[in-house]
């Protein structure tokens, strides 16, 4: 889902082209966070950040030279508890690249392919008599081109196809669970226990999970959100291939390493992965941008989703990002593949969105990353 301010935010790691008079200053800017990773700035300054957004802890892992340079992990993952390397996070959201990633290994070694129909296979009763399931294929579950609301509670607790799938996109968490059951039925093995065989294992993420283990025991990010709302149990006994995937720092690092890496991908999935659907960057949206970077006569920014991720270009350069949102939550992860530089945020804060800007702006410094839309 294309979240204005927070795109904007991400926009300015790539950077408008600079004028003349600031290339020099920007480029010295980029040499000195380059030398120290930002991690100086942060251990500084990630203290006070945490208590003025009111948010219990963060998580950061940062990516050099598609390497894990290193990561870092601040505040209490409950109240009295430090948080650490160990501690489980709700990913949210970005449990959407993990599942899109198992499904993008199995069609890249010929499983399935992500243009076939999945009706064969998996039918949701509530739509078994819309001759649209039929169209329904693992790329416009991916790709959030289903034409399903996010979630079916959204239209009165029954799954419905809105519009033609393809003809639109709408951000679906549906869409994910869908394509996994799908997978799930074709393969005729637990989805979780897929993930765990085709990705988690190859990569060696020992500690990540969809559903609820007994290493969870007194590991949790307890979450902090609004006090007038009841926080639900996140903590699933079955398999979600949209939300609430628990992992460490490290291990999601990992997992962005081999993604940038395209490991366990054929190039032309690999290829189609990063490619833009449509793109979604309205045009005031863009004036906002361009006017914010001092170029508006340069100022080429398209963003909109690919397989998995939210892609975006700023004159030319590709950019893959997804962020993540629960009760008490906030993800965010991007990458460069040109550059091979990459970031993963956690909190269990609500108000952690304000801290992983933060922190993007530390690892990042452009003028675009303070810019609201």
């Amino acid at each position: 889902m294309i979240r204005p301010a927070l795109v904007v935010a991400v926009l300015g790691c790539v950077s408008a082209i600079p004028a003349a008079g600031q290339e020099k200053a920007q480029s010295s800017a980029r040499t000195v966070a380059a030398k120290k990773d930002g991690r100086v700035e942060i251990d500084a300054h990630v203290a006070e950040w945490l208590k003025e957004s009111d948010v219990p802890s963060v998580a950061v892992a940062f990516i050099k030279d598609r390497r894990l340079a290193w990561t870092a992990v601040y505040g209490e993952q409950s109240p009295g508890v430090a948080a650490t390397g160990k501690t489980l996070y709700n990913m949210a959201s970005l449990t959407k690249p993990v599942t899109a990633e198992t499904v993008l290994r199995l069609a890249s070694a010929g499983k399935f392919s992500l243009d076939e129909s999945m009706s064969p296979f998996w039918l949701d009763p509530d739509i078994k008599d819309d001759p649209w399931s039929k169209l329904l294929t693992p790329r416009l579950c991916l790709s959030h081109q289903t034409g399903f609301a996010n979630w079916r509670r959204m239209t009165g607790g029954v799954l419905k196809i809105r519009w033609e799938p393809g003809a639109q996109t709408g951000y679906s968490g549906e869409g994910y669970n869908y394509v996994g059951r799908f997978v799930e039925k074709k393969m005729e093995k637990p989805f979780d226990a897929l993930a765990q065989e085709i990705v988690f294992d190859p990569i060696g993420m020992k500690e990540t999970s969809y559903i609820e283990k007994a290493w969870y025991a007194r590991r949790l990010a307890v979450p902090r959100g609004p006090k007038a709302e009841k926080p639900v149990d996140t903590v699933p006994q079955a398999w979600n291939g949209a939300d609430l995937l628990r992992t460490t720092i490290q291990d999601y690092a990992k997992f962005v390493v081999s993604v940038m890496h395209d490991e366990g991908l054929t190039r032309e999935i690999a290829e189609e992965r990063v490619t833009l659907t449509r793109d979604r960057m309205k045009p005031e949206d863009l004036k906002n941008v361009c006017r914010t970077a001092g170029e508006p006569g340069h100022c080429l920014v398209t963003a909109g989703m690919g397989l998995g991720w939210e892609v975006k270009t700023v004159n030319g350069e590709k950019l893959l990002d997804h962020n993540g949102s629960d009760w008490g939550v906030r993800t965010f992860v991007m990458f460069v593949p040109a550059r091979g530089i990459g970031v993963v945020v956690f909190t269990n804060g609500e108000n952690g969105e304000a801290v992983i800007k933060k922190v993007v702006e530390v690892l990042y410094p452009n003028r675009l990353s303070t810019a609201k839309m």
